[in-house]
């Protein structure tokens, strides 16, 4: 097995390998500054109490004070598994004051989910994940998707498919308190990012134009789109379900007659078309869309 330790590089170079490697805002990019981002109020986890593969108990009060990734991933994701070796390494390099917990979606056979871990040589706590933490989380529509946790347990980022490896640490570093080199730290509002029940806080959605609105008609058009229901079978809001699954045509074509009545101008249903690639596409999608 690879050498975790060796697989980082100096912070030296963090920065200039973030600007190769993440996106960042459009007011960074001007200036050449790389950015990490976390919510700026920010909820706490969900609590669970699980018992992990190896029979100890699994769970978020046993890290307080620490800074914490909880990591969802299945067995059959491939995406989830080409992180592993960067996860065992992010651990064992910040085990003192990190802790990284995971949390298997597939749950068909216990026995081949150890012989994995054991393969990998997991160096944290793994736990099978029923439905009901699953729903807690949101549903977890995408593998692997982890959250991190900042140390008064309180879920600052989300992040859904695979990322390099930097900037897990670069964030972990930060809520930590130590160096990150020249990266800024900017906060954001959770509107729907992390907990889809914070859409009610949005002022703008995925695919929907309110540009033809007034301000007095944006605020009735987002009151709408948060009090009618999606039909498409999600049980959510329309407004959750803009942010949980942008190519939902149903949610995208009621959020358009919502606004051709405000405004006035006609609504033309869109022409049937192939629908997007998916947003992230080394992301597995998860079958399940369970409600909030």
């Amino acid at each position: 097995m690879r050498n975790a330790h060796d697989r980082y590089p100096l912070l030296s170079v963090v920065a200039w390998l973030l600007l190769s490697f993440f996106p960042v805002h459009a007011a960074a990019q001007q200036d050449q500054q790389p950015v990490i981002r976390f919510v700026g109020k920010p909820d706490p986890a969900p609590d669970f109490k699980l018992t992990g593969l190896d029979g100890k108990p699994v769970t978020l009060a046993d890290s307080k004070g620490k800074v914490v990734l909880l990591n969802f991933w299945a067995t059959w994701c491939g995406p989830c598994r080409a992180e592993i070796y960067d996860l065992i390494g992010l651990q064992a390099k910040y085990q003192d004051r990190f802790q990284i917990l995971s949390l298997i979606v597939d749950d068909d056979d216990a026995a081949a989910i150890k012989t994995v871990v054991a393969k990998y040589g997991i160096n944290y706590p793994v736990a099978l994940a029923p439905n009901d933490i699953r729903i807690q989380y949101g549903g977890i529509a995408a593998l692997p998707t982890s959250f991190l946790l900042d140390t008064e347990g309180r879920i600052v980022q989300k992040h859904e498919g695979l990322h390099n490896p930097m900037l897990y640490e670069l964030e972990v570093r930060s809520l930590l308190g130590l160096p990150i080199g020249n990266v800024k730290v900017e906060t954001f509002d959770d509107t729907g990012q992390i907990f889809i029940k914070n859409a009610v806080r949005a002022t703008e959605l995925p695919g929907v134009d309110l540009s033809k609105l007034t301000p007095e008609q944006k605020i009735v058009a987002l009151h709408k789109f948060n009090a009618e229901g999606c039909t498409c079978g999600c049980q959510y809001t329309l407004a959750q379900c803009r942010i949980y699954d942008r190519n939902c045509q149903i949610s995208k074509g009621a959020t358009e007659k919502i606004i051709a009545a405000l405004s006035g101008v006609p609504h033309a249903p869109a022409a049937a078309a192939a629908p997007p690639p998916p947003a992230q596409p080394t992301a597995s999608r998860s079958p399940e869309k369970p409600p909030e």
